[in-house]
Formats: C-alpha cells, structure tokens, sequence
C-alpha cells in the first residue's frame, strides 16, 4: 500500500470511529453502564497488554460521556492501571467529569475509600479533588488522611496544601509526629526525595497559615 493510501486508511478509520462512538452513545444511558462497566472488567482481565491499553484508554473516554454513579467507579478502576498512558487518560478524564458532574465524582471517592482501596488511583484522586476545588473537598480531602498507605496520606496532605483552604491546619497538626517515611516527586525539577509525614504536614501548615 502507498503511503498516500496509508495516511486514507487512517482517514477512514477515524471517521469510522467516530461515527460509531456517536452511535453507541446515543443509546439508553443504563444499558450503557452495564455495557461499559463489563467492557473495563474484561480490558483489565486482557493478558495482551497492548490490547488491555488500547481498550482502557478508548474506555475512559467512553466513561467520561456517560453521566451515571457505575461511569464515576470504572474511571476510578481504570485509574488503578498499570499503564501510566492510561492512568494519564483516566485521570483527565475524571477531572473532566468532575468538573461536569462533581458529586458523581464525589460519590465513587467515598465509595472507594469505605472499600479500603488501595491501587494508584487513592493517591491521584485527593489532587482531582483539590484541583476541581468544590466546597466539599475540605472534608472529603481529609479522609485520605487517616488511610492506611502513608504515600495516599503524603498525596492527601499535598492535596490539602493546593486547596489553599487554612481550616485544614487542624487535621494536619494530628499527622506532625507521624514518622512513616515516603517518597516525594518535584515535577517541575524532575526529583525525588525522601520525608516523613510529619515533615510534609508541617510544611503545609506553615504555608497555610501564611
């Protein structure tokens, strides 16, 4: 095939797409879930790993689009990927949908920290939250405090600190003496470097309380 031929088939394809994203999207919203729901079961059960990326990332999309409680959980189960370009995915897509329809959102936070979880998405989510920056962030932010994983606790306490919010000063003065140790990212430098808790806790009350 010529490569003129090549860059058409490519065309055609995302026509095709879209055309059968906009059909299956037009169906009833409850089928929907259930359908969508089933498919990332199935994509995380793939032992391709390609494959079980390419299906997860076109399901987070899909997920975002359709309002529901059952949509808010996939995304937060895709988010527990473990492929980082669709953790990447899940993640804008969750905010996305925060954005849209916060308290579904909301709901499936709550719903994931009563069922002690414990995947990548627990320390992403208190960032969706903080960024979204609701009124009932604050509170919801705070649970991850007392969770299990001191690295959800450290992403909770940064959460806290980019909310911006003073009357968090009390919930990170509980954590001051905590010595569990974790593993901080600087993005912008590219660095990582080692604190305990209670460092990062101090730290977000001085600059809170400024």
């Amino acid at each position: 095939m010529s490569l003129s031929n090549q860059l058409r088939a490519i065309f055609d394809a995302e026509r095709a797409l879209r055309e059968a994203e906009t059909e299956l999207l037009q169906a009833e919203p409850r089928e929907l879930e259930g359908l969508l729901s089933q498919a990332v079961r199935e994509a995380q059960a793939e032992r391709d790993p390609d494959e079980a990326e390419l299906r997860l990332t076109r399901l987070a999309d899909l997920c975002a689009q359709v309002p529901g409680d059952a949509m808010a959980d996939a995304l937060i189960t895709i988010l527990d990927s473990e492929h980082p370009g669709v953790r990447v995915q899940a993640g804008d897509a969750l905010l996305d949908t925060a954005y849209d329809r916060y308290a579904e959102v909301a709901r499936a936070v709550e719903r994931a920290l009563e069922r002690g979880e414990d995947g990548p998405s627990m320390q992403e989510l208190p960032l969706i939250l903080a960024e979204v920056g609701e009124p009932s962030a604050l509170p919801l932010i705070s649970r991850f405090l007392s969770h299990r994983n001191e690295e959800v606790v450290a992403s909770g306490i940064d959460a806290l600190t980019r909310l911006g919010d003073p009357q968090a000063v009390p919930l990170l003065k509980k954590l001051q003496n905590d010595p569990r140790v974790v593993t901080v990212t600087v993005e912008e430098a590219d660095e990582e470097f080692t604190s305990t808790v209670g460092e990062l806790a101090s730290e977000a009350i001085d600059e809170l309380s400024e």
